[in-house]
């Protein structure tokens, strides 16, 4: 059956689960802090559950919330950084973002229809059974 239409991002996108999960997992084995017993003391350093950690490397999550990613980083001494890495016309860059969010339109139409899925009065979703 199917889920519906997931919403993507034109200039970020993943397929299983967000990039920024294997980063952080590679900077906990380069301190020492990635192995499962080390989970409660990670916990004790940032405030986040070890049950969040669980879920990001072993089980179903697949955004992790900003939030438990910059506490759990600079709990062992990280900061977060912003880098510009390319010089954008933005002009460009609007027509580009036009040209794909009707595409991305068009394709959700086209789910919708073929798996009957249609919009209530209030704006809730109804599918077909």
């Amino acid at each position: 059956m199917a889920r519906g239409f997931i919403m993507k991002y034109r200039c970020y996108n993943y397929v299983n689960k967000n990039p920024v999960i294997d980063k952080v997992r590679t900077v906990l084995q380069d301190e020492g802090m990635y192995s499962k017993k080390k989970r409660g003391m990670l916990h004790a350093l940032s405030g986040v559950s070890v049950s969040t950690y669980d879920g990001w490397f072993e089980g179903d999550t697949k955004n992790p919330q900003h939030a438990t990613i910059a506490a759990t980083l600079a709990s062992i001494g990280y900061e977060e950084r912003f880098v510009k890495t390319a010089k954008l016309d933005l002009d460009k860059e609007l027509e580009a973002a036009r040209a794909w969010s009707d595409k991305q339109k068009r394709d959700r139409e086209k789910f919708n229809a073929e798996n009957g899925v249609t919009k209530k009065s209030n704006g809730s979703i109804k599918r077909k059974k």
